[in-house]
């Protein structure tokens, strides 16, 4: 499968890992890793969202998880072949059993999101099969720092249920994007993040195209530094 090409790193693929895709690059290009010294990425498929952060952020190391041990391996790569490959580190490994001493600044994560269908492909990567969302924020309200953040994106459908199961964790929402497809098009997707402190909720929103194949500016500006636009 053909390698995806960004300005600074590059992209190996396989047809047995999700392949690169816009969810993963606005979550790379949004969350908020200013202030994160130790990141964790949960499922990083490619590790795709990983490099990105490590591009905007030159002192963070990371550590990535996925429990397909084809995507563990083609993320390895990936790491090992990128410019920030000494602050970057992955494992095999379940997240429902992953135990650490160490804390996190920020708990990134592009979930599993359709509910069992009996189709086979990408059953890890995009359905609720192996971890769900009350797992996912449960073990990452454990596992983040005293400010860290935990940051996702997930179907609009799915956010006040996230929401909910955060408070049930201790974990408030302190930002949200509603992000559009279309111009005028109803949001699909939402990224949020949460902490365990109680601010005023930043809302904002996003369009990706401002009309059919083509890209909005706001999308053109936030991905500058990362896609080689032809």
């Amino acid at each position: 499968m053909k390698a995806f090409t960004f300005k600074q790193f590059e992209i190996q693929q396989s047809k047995d890992v999700f392949r690169v895709g816009t969810d993963g690059v606005l979550l790379g290009a949004l969350a908020d890793i200013e202030n994160a010294s130790n990141v964790l990425e949960v499922g990083t498929g490619t590790g795709l969202i990983s490099l990105m952060l490590a591009q905007r952020n030159s002192q963070a190391y990371f550590l990535g998880l996925d429990i397909n041990e084809e995507a563990a391996k083609l993320t390895q790569l990936n790491f090992e072949n990128s410019p920030f490959h000494a602050r970057l580190k992955n494992a095999h490994q379940d997240f429902k059993t992953f135990e650490t001493k160490d804390r996190f600044d920020l708990i990134v994560s592009n979930p599993p999101y359709f509910e069992e269908s009996g189709s086979e492909k990408d059953k890890i990567a995009r359905q609720t099969v192996e971890l769900n969302f009350r797992q996912l924020i449960s073990n990452a309200a454990e596992l983040l720092s005293e400010n860290g953040i935990f940051s996702v994106i997930i179907p609009v459908e799915a956010g006040e249920v996230f929401v909910s199961v955060g408070k049930e964790n201790s974990l408030h929402l302190n930002r949200k994007i509603n992000i559009r497809g279309i111009e005028n098009a109803k949001a699909k997707r939402l990224i949020l993040e949460f902490s365990s402190h109680e601010k005023e909720i930043r809302e904002s929103d996003f369009i990706i195209e401002k009309s059919p194949r083509q890209y909005s500016d706001q999308y053109l500006e936030l991905t500058k530094e990362f896609h080689v636009f032809k």
